[in-house]
């Protein structure tokens, strides 16, 4: 973090005190490659982890009252360990209280009391798993302060309980895995239905994974996700009706299951998971043999399904990908994360980034008077505690 003192003075003037007692937690964001709204739907994801995300300044407290505070968000939230009460609409702290209500409920006893400080280098609303970041940094934090042994994968499940639960948000299990999980250099090819997952070197070598936001913030919770997940099991009962052994849509590899349902709105969403599943498999054999090209079509390809099949892109995002599909040095392009609005993802020649930033902005800007903001990741570590490297 470049500014690592005045974030812990931050913390300081939040929690007064010395540095005794202060450790310091970290947990990426994270980009999904390829498989876009495969989570819930027991499909083949490839998420990596990034080297934007959030930092956690944290240590325990009298009393039995947590406190929660963020450098990107007003106000400071106090909340009972022993009750955190319920989410709040609106509140940043409803993601780390309610990631210390499950554990609170899976653990040995009542979590210990402390100050929780979050600063982020994570756009909020781009669609980078920024909340995934909050629950997964509170979550580790928690661990250690507890002294409970909960694995990282036991984590990562309480953190999403808290986002399913206590914030309201259906999501799937993919963005807290990559959080918890992610390898430096690696994507993590995710079966979401029975967790088993493999790393996958990314050879990026001459190119750059540059991220791109929309400027349009989404609001998952009050977005059209909980209305896709409602499609999506509308359309997996209706498919058992006539194959019953069929357990998630990811199963339905034919198009003869797409033919077999009577809505044609359920139609295309399934086609869309059906082949966004098989995408995620050939991009995986992209980067086994370093074809690069191939994996940039695929991304392009994967866009293409998700607005026309699972309309969740918006003119916002498709006028950011097609501006990067013009740019000459850009293998491939997509939205990524859960749409309407958030961020794309594109696969840039590194000789072309500068002109790719350029061009892209311009033509963003002619065609909807928006203003894109630029990032450009290394594919990180998942979270951890970092307290004896950074104080």
């Amino acid at each position: 973090m470049q500014d690592f003192a005045a974030a812990l003075q931050e913390f300081l003037d939040f929690s007064p005190g010395d540095r005794t007692g202060v450790r310091v937690f970290y947990a990426p964001g994270r980009v999904n490659l390829i498989g876009e709204h495969l989570d819930y739907n027991g499909g083949l994801v490839l998420p990596a982890a990034l080297s934007l995300g959030v930092w956690l300044f944290t240590r325990q407290r009298a009393g039995g009252l947590s406190r929660f505070a963020s450098r990107g968000f007003p106000g400071v939230f106090e909340s009972s360990v022993a009750d955190v009460g319920v989410s709040v609409p609106g509140q940043f702290a409803n993601y780390p209280k309610g990631v210390c209500k499950v554990m609170g409920a899976a653990g040995r006893g009542v979590p210990p009391a402390a100050d929780f400080y979050y600063v982020g280098s994570l756009p909020s609303g781009a669609g980078l798993a920024s909340s995934a970041a909050v629950e997964v940094v509170t979550a580790v934090a928690l661990n250690a302060l507890w002294g409970e042994p909960f694995s990282m994968l036991e984590l990562v499940r309480m953190a999403q309980e808290a986002e399913n639960a206590f914030v309201g948000v259906q999501s799937g299990i993919m963005d807290q895995f990559a959080v918890g999980l992610g390898r430096e250099g690696h994507a993590i090819l995710l079966d979401t239905r029975s967790l088993g997952y493999q790393y996958v070197a990314a050879p990026l070598r001459g190119q750059r994974l540059v991220i791109t936001h929309s400027g349009v913030e989404r609001q998952l919770a009050g977005s059209k996700y909980n209305e896709r997940r409602e499609e999506c099991q509308r359309a997996l009962a209706e498919i058992r009706t006539f194959a019953p052994e069929v357990a998630c849509l990811a199963d339905c590899d034919g198009e003869g299951f797409v033919q077999g349902l009577g809505d044609l709105t359920l139609r295309k969403r399934l086609r869309h998971v059906v082949a966004e599943n098989r995408r995620v498999s050939s991009a995986v054999q992209a980067l086994g043999s370093e074809d690069l090209e191939r994996f940039g079509r695929l991304m392009s390809d994967s866009h293409r399904s998700l607005r026309d099949d699972y309309e969740v892109t918006g003119p916002a995002l498709d006028a950011l990908v097609e501006a990067a599909w013009d740019v000459p040095g850009c293998l491939g392009s997509r939205m990524t994360g859960a749409g309407f609005g958030g961020c794309t993802v594109s696969l840039v020649r590194e000789e072309a980034a500068q002109d790719f930033e350029r061009l892209v902005a311009e033509r963003y800007r002619q065609s909807t008077g928006l203003e894109p903001r630029f990032y450009v990741s290394s594919i990180a570590a998942g979270a951890r505690e970092l307290t004896h490297e950074m104080m």
